[in-house]
């Protein structure tokens, strides 16, 4: 009797150490995974933050709205027509003549861009104040004084549920999108289209531009710097071009996962 008690202490002894050491165990992959979790989430907030911080340094905030306005849309204007037509002048020129007017051209490049990235700075307020719809309204209304091309908005919402630091990097990705199409696709017309629901904002910009191949994706065009953007906030950024067919970039925004 006494070697059947012995027999039950020891396996029950056995059976509850064998218990004991699978709920250690157990939790100790539970705890290694909540760790990493956090670590990954802490990452990505890290990520998150720093690209809004690069994203607002871009545009640094300042009171002189005004003038960062008049800049843009006046200055800034008038000297792209003046490149642009020196541009179109240069070609016809040769020998020193050429040479002069091609240095100036490029100082008429920098003072431009000296002038954009001063006119940035009223982006981040503009945001906050306005809402994303406004202020592509307002991005749309200085590209239209150019004359360049003809851009329009099609929205069914006059504001848009976002936070204002999901839709500062929303919008800077649309603005990298446009300065794209001005900058290299020979389009005459630009249709951005906002559609709204409850669990996404489906942005779509197409073209009717020279196009490229997706395949060959060059890393200064921008592109790169807008997929990194979108995945930042949990969306869904995808380019279909076709050579002289023009061009066509979706975003997709989802609410719930960001």
């Amino acid at each position: 009797m006494n070697d059947d008690q012995n027999n039950l202490v020891i396996i029950f002894t056995v059976t509850l150490l064998i218990i004991v050491l699978t709920m250690i165990f157990v939790y100790m992959i539970f705890i290694r995974k909540k760790t990493a979790l956090l670590i990954e989430q802490k990452e990505k907030d890290m990520r998150f933050e720093k690209e809004l911080a690069t994203s607002q340094i871009e545009m640094k905030e300042q009171t002189l709205n005004y003038i960062g306005q008049e800049l843009h849309d006046d200055l800034g204007q008038k000297l792209s027509v003046v490149r642009l037509r020196q541009n179109q002048l240069i070609p016809k020129l040769i020998g020193a003549e050429k040479e002069e007017l091609s240095e100036l051209n490029e100082l008429l490049g920098e003072c431009i861009q000296d002038i954009r990235n001063l006119s940035k700075t009223l982006i981040t307020e503009q945001i906050i104040h306005f809402g994303l719809v406004e202020s592509i309204e307002r991005e749309i209304k200085r590209i239209q004084k150019l004359k360049l091309l003809e851009i329009e908005l099609i929205t069914l919402k006059e504001d848009i549920d976002i936070t204002p630091k999901h839709g500062l990097i929303l919008f800077r990705i649309i603005q990298e999108s446009i300065n794209n199409i001005l900058k290299h696709s020979r389009a005459k017309n630009v249709t951005i289209e906002l559609k709204d629901n409850h669990a996404q904002l489906q942005i779509t910009i197409t073209d009717n531009g020279k196009g490229f191949n997706t395949n060959s994706i060059n890393d200064g065009s921008g592109l790169k710097n807008m997929e990194l953007r979108a995945k930042l906030i949990h969306t869904e950024f995808s380019i279909q071009s076709k050579l002289e067919e023009g061009t066509k970039t979706s975003i997709t925004y989802h609410k719930n996962l960001s």
